[in-house]
């Protein structure tokens, strides 16, 4: 394995944190934008842009609604980001294993 074989989705630094907050809530459970925009220390047009990447691979799930008057976006971690994430971890450890021995 080779760090090329990884997902590219979410191999980029900041993908990688929002995917990894995100499956360390409960499956089904979501996130208001600002408070994953806090956690992370990103900028929210920062956030966005890879939030819309995410999203369109199918790994996140964006809800837009109200609280009351005021809108509010959730996010999720979607069944297909946490196995992807999943992959991703194992592919890693996979490479961290086999670089051990060409040290």
């Amino acid at each position: 394995m080779s760090v090329d074989e990884l997902d590219p989705v979410i191999h980029a630094q900041a993908r990688l944190k929002v995917v990894a907050t995100l499956n360390a809530l409960p499956g089904g459970d979501q996130i208001a934008f600002p408070g994953l925009k806090d956690l992370l220390g990103m900028t929210a047009g920062n956030l966005s842009v890879h939030l819309t990447k995410l999203e369109e691979a199918g790994y996140v799930d964006i809800t837009k609604t109200h609280k009351g008057r005021t809108p509010v976006t959730y996010v999720a971690l979607t069944k297909r980001g946490r196995a992807a994430f999943e992959d991703y971890t194992k592919a890693i450890r996979a490479l961290l294993d086999n670089a051990g021995g060409t040290a």
